[in-house]
Parts: C-alpha cells; sequence; structure tokens
C-alpha cells in the first residue's frame, strides 16, 4: 500500500487532495520527494527563495492553506521524536506540534488503554512524553555481556515514578498511583548461583498507591516484605452513609505479592511518604503527614505472616515533638539512621547505633543512646534539595547543585580524591548539578548531563563485584563509569548483582538548581577595593596545578597514566571529550609498552 492510499484510509476529516498529500511529504525526511508542480513553502519564513526565477513549477502552496484538524491530523501519525523535531523548524509548526489535539491522538497511540490523561498545565502532552520516555534499564555486574538491557513496558503504566527491586523481582509505581510487580526470568549462572536476566512479565500489585518501602539495607536479601502506603475507601460509620478515604499501609510478600497485613488509620490522617528504619523484630514505620510531620510506629516483622489481629500505637516523632515549627519536606533512611530535609533546605539526623555515629560524625561526643531520636541539625552553608543515605555515609545536594559528602571514606566512597573520613559535610568541587545521587555499601554513584545534554554515570569507592564498570580496583575520585545511560534518565539503583535505571521526563518537572554568586564561588574571593576582575573564576588554575603535582607524585609511568585517566574523569568535561582524551590516552600507554589495561570505551 502507498503512503498515499494509507493516509487517505484514515478516518480524516474530509478528504484531501493529492496536492496536499504531495505538499505534506515533502516536510517528512523518509517521505516521497516533492512533485514537480508543488514547491514548500512555511508561512512564517516566506516562499522558497529563487522560486520565482524557476520555470514550470507552478505557484507555492501555504499549508495555511490546509485545515488546521488535516495538519495536526497528519503531524499525530508521527514518532514523537519526529514531532518535536519538525516543532522546531519554524514559528508555526511549533505551535501546531504543541497543541493538546496533536498529543491527545499521540498519547491514545501510545498507551491506547489509559483513561485519564493525567494533571497539569498540559496534561496530554504531559501524558504523551511520559508513556513515551518511560523504562526500566538494568546492567548485570556478574558474566560476560556487560551491556544495558531494558524490561518490559506495562502498558497500563502511566509513566514511572519510583522503583524498588528487590531479592526475586522489581516493583514500579506509576503517576496514577498503579503499583506494577515486575516478575524476572531467573536463570543459573556458571557459578551456580541463581541470578535474574530480565522482567519478562508484571501484574499490578495494587491500586491507589502513594509510596512504598521496604527493607533499608542495601543487600536485596533482606527486603522479605513491602510495606506500601496507599488510599483506601472504607465504609463509614454506624448510622451514616457512603464511604470515606483512609490511608493505610498494606505489607505484601515479596516473593508472591501475596498481602499478609494491613493497617488503616484515621480519616484525618492524611501520608505521602512512608520509610523504614530499625531491626526486624523492632521495625519503625516513619510516616510523613501532607502538614509536614513525622509520626512513627513499631512492627514486628518476624510476626506478620501469622494470622491475627492487633492494633498498633501511632506515635509523634521526636523531630515532630521537639521542633514543632519544623515542616519535613522528604525523609531518607537506612537500618540504623535517618535523614529529615525540611520546606527550608534544613537537614537533621538521628542516628541509633554508635558506630554509624562515629563513621557519620567522627566522635561520639554528643550521642546519647538512652535518648537515640534526638535529632542533630546539620550546619550547611545553603538550602539542600535531595540526599542519598548509605549505610555510614552521605551524599547532599544544594540549591547550587554542589555536591556535599560526609561520613566514612575508607574505600573512597565520599569521591574527595582520598581515603579520609569527614565528620562534616565536605564539597566535591568538580561535581555540579547533578540528576540523581545513590549511596551504597561502601560506594556512590552520580547520575549526570553534560553540557551537550549527554547523560553519563559517575562513580567513586569500592570497585569489587563489577559495581564500579571500567574502574575494577575502584577509585577514591568519581570517574566516568563504563554504562551507556539512556537519554531520559531520571534515578537509579544499585545492589549486589546489577545496576538500575529508571527513564521518565516529566515536562514539569523543571531543574531547581539557581546560579551560585559570583562571590561565593570556591576560588573567587571578593576582590579588594581598587583591583581588577579575578584571574581565576571558579579555582580553575589552582586545581590544574594540584592535577600535576598528583601526577608528578607518581613514581612510575604507568601510575602517571592511570592518575591522568582518573583526573579525566574528574574534569567537567563533555562525554565526547572525555572518550577522546581516554581513548588517547590507551594508546600512548600500548605505545608505551605499558602491561596496564585502561579503561575501555564506550562502545566496547
Amino acid at each position: 500500500m502507498s503512503w498515499q492510499e494509507q493516509t487517505a484510509s484514515y478516518s480524516l476529516p474530509w478528504k484531501p487532495a493529492p496536492h496536499c498529500i504531495s505538499f505534506y511529504s515533502g516536510l517528512v525526511p523518509f517521505a516521497p520527494t516533492l512533485p514537480p508542480e508543488v514547491k514548500r513553502s512555511c508561512p512564517s519564513c516566506g516562499p522558497e527563495p529563487g522560486g520565482e526565477e524557476k520555470k514550470g513549477r507552478g505557484n507555492p502552496i501555504s499549508v495555511q492553506l490546509f485545515p488546521p484538524e488535516l495538519v495536526e491530523h497528519i503531524i499525530s501519525f508521527l514518532p514523537v521524536r519526529d514531532v518535536v523535531a519538525l516543532g522546531q523548524t519554524c514559528h508555526y509548526f511549533r505551535e501546531v506540534c504543541d497543541t493538546e489535539g496533536v498529543w491527545r491522538r499521540i498519547c491514545r497511540r501510545l498507551s491506547p488503554r489509559l483513561r485519564e490523561q493525567g494533571s497539569g498545565v498540559r496534561p496530554w502532552k504531559r501524558a504523551a512524553i511520559l508513556n513515551y520516555t518511560k523504562g526500566l534499564y538494568f546492567q548485570a555486574f556478574g558474566g560476560r555481556r556487560r551491556c544495558l538491557s531494558k524490561s518490559v513496558a506495562p502498558l497500563l503504566a502511566h509513566g514511572y515514578r519510583r522503583f524498588l527491586p528487590t531479592k526475586d523481582h522489581v516493583f514500579i509505581l506509576d503517576y496514577v498511583g498503579t503499583l506494577f510487580f515486575f516478575k524476572n526470568a531467573l536463570v543459573s549462572s556458571t557459578l551456580g548461583q541463581i541470578q535474574w536476566k530480565r522482567a519478562c512479565r508484571y501484574v499490578v500489585l495494587c491500586r491507589g498507591a502513594k509510596d512504598f518501602a521496604s527493607d533499608p539495607r542495601c543487600d536485596t536479601v533482606y527486603r522479605k516484605y513491602l510495606y506500601v502506603l496507599a488510599t483506601r475507601e472504607q465504609l463509614g460509620v454506624a448510622g451514616a452513609t457512603g464511604s470515606r478515604a483512609c490511608d493505610c499501609v498494606e505489607v505484601y510478600l515479596q516473593s508472591s505479592g501475596q498481602r499478609v497485613f494491613k493497617m488503616t488509620f484515621h480519616h484525618s490522617m492524611s501520608f505521602k511518604q512512608i520509610v523504614l528504619v530499625g531491626q526486624e523484630t523492632q521495625r519503625a514505620l516513619l510516616l510523613l503527614t501532607e502538614e509536614g510531620k513525622i509520626y512513627s510506629l513499631v512492627v514486628n516483622e518476624t510476626q506478620l505472616d501469622q494470622p491475627r489481629s492487633y492494633t498498633v500505637q501511632l506515635a509523634l516523632r521526636k523531630v515532630s515533638h521537639c521542633l514543632p515549627h519544623l515542616r519535613v519536606a522528604c525523609m531518607a533512611s537506612n537500618q540504623s539512621s535517618t535523614v529529615y530535609i525540611t520546606d527550608q533546605g534544613g537537614v537533621y539526623f538521628e542516628v541509633h547505633t554508635p558506630g554509624v555515629y562515629r563513621d557519620l560524625f567522627g566522635t561520639l561526643q554528643a550521642f546519647d543512646p538512652l535518648d537515640q531520636q534526638m535529632p542533630l541539625a546539620l550546619s550547611l552553608p545553603a538550602k539542600i534539595l535531595f540526599c542519598a543515605l548509605g549505610y555510614n555515609h552521605l551524599g547532599l545536594v544544594d540549591e547550587f547543585g554542589r555536591i556535599f559528602m560526609q561520613g566514612n571514606n575508607r574505600y573512597g566512597q565520599l569521591g574527595t580524591g582520598d581515603k579520609m573520613d569527614r565528620g562534616e559535610p565536605t564539597q566535591v568541587h568538580y561535581l555540579q548539578r547533578p540528576i540523581a545521587l545513590w549511596c551504597g555499601l561502601n560506594h556512590s554513584l552520580v547520575l549526570s548531563q553534560g553540557l551537550d545534554f549527554s547523560k553519563e554515570l559517575l562513580g567513586c569507592g569500592c570497585g569489587a563485584g563489577g559495581r564500579l564498570p571500567g574502574w575494577p580496583k575502584g577509585s577514591a575520585s568519581f570517574v566516568k563509569l563504563h554504562v551507556k545511560v539512556p537519554l531520559c534518565a531520571c534515578s537509579l539503583c544499585s545492589t549486589r548483582e546489577c545496576l538500575y535505571m529508571l527513564s521518565s521526563h516529566d515536562i514539569e518537572h523543571h531543574p531547581a538548581y539557581r546560579d551560585l554568586p559570583a562571590s561565593r564561588v570556591v576560588g573567587n574571593p571578593e576582590p579588594s577595593p581598587g583591583a581588577g576582575a579575578p584571574q581565576d573564576p571558579g579555582g580553575t588554575a589552582q586545581a590544574c596545578e594540584e592535577y600535576l603535582s598528583q601526577i608528578h607524585s607518581c613514581p612510575t609511568l604507568q601510575d602517571r597514566m592511570e592518575k591522568m585517566k582518573e583526573i579525566v574523569g574528574w574534569m567537567p568535561l563533555m562525554a565526547a571529550q572525555k572518550d577522546f582524551f581516554w581513548e588517547a590516552l590507551d594508546m600512548l600507554q600500548t605505545a608505551a609498552g605499558g602491561v596496564g589495561e585502561g579503561p575501555p570505551t564506550p562502545d566496547s
């Protein structure tokens, strides 16, 4: 069937003339060429230059002569990438390609089962882009295959908002509150261990979910149960008609998806986030309300699978009791500590064990074993937007895009270039404006975007087990990992066996970073009266001198080449530039007879 016959077979509001279809085909790169008697003409740019001098071509035809419904209908059959590219050609096509009618048809084509278009200023465009860019990518650390794979994509999912890998499976929450249960295909590895190969099928675990959590330890073996914060319709009290919405926490077995426990709260309590902290026998559930208050309750996980009913007490957490003026915006936790970030960007710590307290602060001077819930304020120079909490180290990102690390640095997981512990937040100067930050057991990962809008994954710390692809010996500084990052990646997570990246672009989520004032830039001191412009904005020359001194201190040529490769990874260069320098250093090392194997190129 020809392209004209395919277009005519669609339900158009009216039958287009042959010259109309030929005109549109001239705009599409993969369509047939324009016939001799028709010429392209953009209403905002005018006719094609030099057209009056050509004979036998006929009069130019403007796209404005066509009904807008026809233009929108034809454009809606293009792929999303081509619709965006066409909207960048001129002002007219920018307006046409940005109409809700076009994106409504695209959204219904991408997700035919989607009944709700979502919310926001541009609901149909937002919904279409969310479903076009959604994806869960993973790269297994073991085995010979070191490439990124993609799991199945549920047609019912309205974008991907959050994900969590457990012992055997992966759970994903979309933007309308549907929680999906991704079941994995298990295969046997050469070492006799059972590893998952890919997410081969999925089921809907529950609807109306707000948030979910599991065991906060980095090892997924401990994640036996999944706690889901959801909203459910409850029958009214005796004598009342109708039902009312109440928040509840439902507990599911991660292995089978079976619900084993449920806690329902009063209808006046509305929560938005849930995290877990503590041991299995004294598992504390921390619930964040819409008003910014923290409530907690204690559950014994070892008795959840026993069929019985009992009442648990919901109590106000000490951080909200002692500091009632604080409004908590988000929180993060591990097995023995919790971090609270307020709406004003303040950070408060809650540490429950002396060992973790010593790793984080370098001393036990203020630790009180009898009052472990006492919040500790961190001294920071600016408002904090988000954080990542590992076992014994912490990463913070402020409103200017600066990254601060604190805690244990035995494996170089703070990325400061050394292995000295930090008892207070320390800035990593060569990293700025990250998209996502993740702290593991003894390594850290940063998802960043280059000047050419390409995304790359940086890592530091322990590289054992392949957790830092391309750097098996690890690194005390953030270096570029050999992972092909999806274009719309927004969050990441790493387990002992696999690296996960979630892709989903939300047009309403704009970067919240601000430009750092010139007087606060590191290496750019306040100019003295009568002095000229600063000679070294950003401290670039000072950093280069430090790099040269590090290279000079290396005893052998091979060590100097390896140090130079690390320094290239530290520098804020574009991805293509870093790849060029790394490959050039490999060539020089090979020509000099170096025996060390450098990092492979991203295509290898």
